[in-house]
């Protein structure tokens, strides 16, 4: 847990919910050694986080990652352009985020409700021994809120990503990293370094 004693180091403002990136950061490594995946969602800026924390999973973030063994034979006995890409490809996180399937998002808010939107895609995906990484703001977002609850209903680890006071999200995940700001953009500004260094620090433990 290197990256995550670094964080600290680089913002000791972070040090009151140290505990809480460390239980998530255990509960990230559970679920991907016992071959489950990550869901993620938030809304505006926190959506987009969803999206950069998928993007640092599922290839090489800090350092090289070797894909499977398996794998790499499997494309091997393919002949000379398999194996080429075998040498391409790299290790890589299952993690998926919900906020860029517009056309199943769009349709079923506009079919049935926006706040159980994330929801319905946690009931469909979602896998007991999964993870989902819930990031609001405020703790307040509604289809965040819902994620999480059908999230616990389906057996996954679930961790909140909020701002002081953790709202609603951090009474229902098992896992609240609440940083230390109220404001949406200061809070969006400590969310970015410590999913940074969660993503850094699963990288080391998995492929270290």
């Amino acid at each position: 847990m290197k990256a995550i004693e670094q964080l600290i180091e680089r913002h000791p403002e972070l040090s009151v919910c140290a505990e809480q990136i460390r239980k998530a950061f255990a509960a990230i490594v559970e679920t991907y050694r016992n071959d489950g995946r990550l869901l993620c969602c938030g809304n505006g800026g926190s959506a987009a986080d969803s999206e950069h924390i998928v993007g640092k999973l599922m290839k090489s973030f800090k350092r090289p990652r070797p894909i499977p063994a398996a794998v790499r034979t499997a494309l091997a006995e393919q002949g000379p352009e398999a194996m080429a890409l075998a040498d391409t490809l790299e290790g890589s996180l299952a993690a998926i985020a919900l906020v860029s399937h517009t056309a199943l998002m769009t349709a079923y808010a506009n079919d049935r409700s926006w706040d159980a939107a994330f929801a319905q895609q946690v009931l469909g995906l979602g896998r007991a021994g999964d993870a989902l990484i819930a990031i609001s703001t405020s703790g307040n977002a509604a289809d965040c809120v819902n994620a999480a609850r059908v999230a616990k209903a389906k057996g996954l680890k679930t961790i909140a990503l909020t701002g002081e006071g953790g709202g609603k999200l951090a009474q229902v995940c098992d896992v609240a990293i609440c940083v230390p700001a109220r404001e949406t953009y200061l809070v969006q500004e400590l969310h970015l370094p410590v999913y940074h260094a969660l993503c850094a620090a699963v990288e080391d433990e998995l492929f270290g």
